[in-house]
């Protein structure tokens, strides 16, 4: 099969064909992803029933993964996050978020499949912080860089919600212990492409330290809501199989959350990544 990619938007998204994700890749098709990857951000796959053992490996082509410190996982598969929302377990990924940035060096990238869907909704849409970093006036884009922001897993994993019996204590316990609030560059410079984009996020961002309190939350709301625009992302409307994968590291992800009382269940799995520099 040949590798076939159309772009989606001018700033981020495009369509893959041509590959068979559930079967191993080779050195060329996997370099050409992570060119297309490089180049547009997120890639959306069509028609790619796979394991999780499958998705594990092809993961694995990419990095060594991560194993998330609160989400369950399949059985006997801990690298593959299962995302199951419904009217009993409320959806939590309804706000634009980088995964996993409560750690020193975040994924670089993360592998999503649609297992089951809503009959309709449950739409997720991704932004490009390179884009909308570049969208900034020269004088804004110079009050950005250089200055340091707290991520802290507490702020999308509170202890009211992921610790509610004995065995979600211990697990959000030793989550918290060994994920304490890490300080990250509001603008990264992408360690391939060497482009410049934002690197604060709604889920775990909670306040940049050079500023005083009141200008951290003026900024941070207004980088949030600047993201958030349609210039900047693209939406993908899953069906059974979709794949999606798409680079962590100047992205951000919004889930929608409009599906209920219908059930989605999605599996995530996540490749580490480097420390984040200006």
């Amino acid at each position: 099969m040949t590798l076939q990619i159309q772009p989606l938007g001018p700033a981020i998204g495009a369509r893959v064909s041509g590959v068979a994700l559930s079967q191993p890749l080779s050195d060329t098709t996997r370099d050409n992803l992570l060119a297309a990857l490089l180049q547009h951000h997120v890639l959306f796959f069509e028609n790619q029933p796979i394991t999780p053992l499958e998705q594990r490996a092809l993961a694995a082509r990419f990095g060594e993964l991560h194993i998330h410190p609160i989400y369950p996982h399949v059985d006997g598969v801990p690298e593959i996050i299962v995302l199951d929302t419904s009217t009993a377990n409320l959806p939590d990924n309804d706000n634009w978020h980088t995964d996993v940035t409560f750690i020193e060096a975040p994924p670089m990238g993360a592998l999503l499949s649609a297992k089951q869907l809503p009959p309709s909704g449950g739409d997720t849409l991704w932004a490009s912080g390179i884009a909308a970093f570049e969208a900034l006036s020269r004088p804004f884009q110079n009050l950005l860089t250089g200055l340091t922001a707290e991520h802290d897993m507490l702020k999308s994993f509170p202890a009211h919600r992921y610790a509610r019996t004995p065995e979600e204590r211990v697990r959000w316990e030793a989550g918290k212990l060994n994920n304490p609030p890490v300080t990250h560059p509001v603008v990264r410079t992408h360690p391939v492409s060497g482009r410049k984009g934002l690197f604060v996020n709604e889920g775990f961002t909670t306040r940049i330290h050079e500023l005083s309190a009141r200008e951290s939350e003026a900024v941070l709301r207004l980088l949030v809501e600047h993201v958030a625009k349609p210039e900047f992302t693209v939406r993908w409307r899953w069906k059974p199989n979709d794949f999606a994968f798409w680079d962590n590291r100047l992205t951000q992800h919004y889930a929608t959350a409009d599906y209920l009382p219908h059930r989605r269940v999605m599996h995530r799995a996540t490749i580490q990544g480097d420390r984040p520099y200006f």
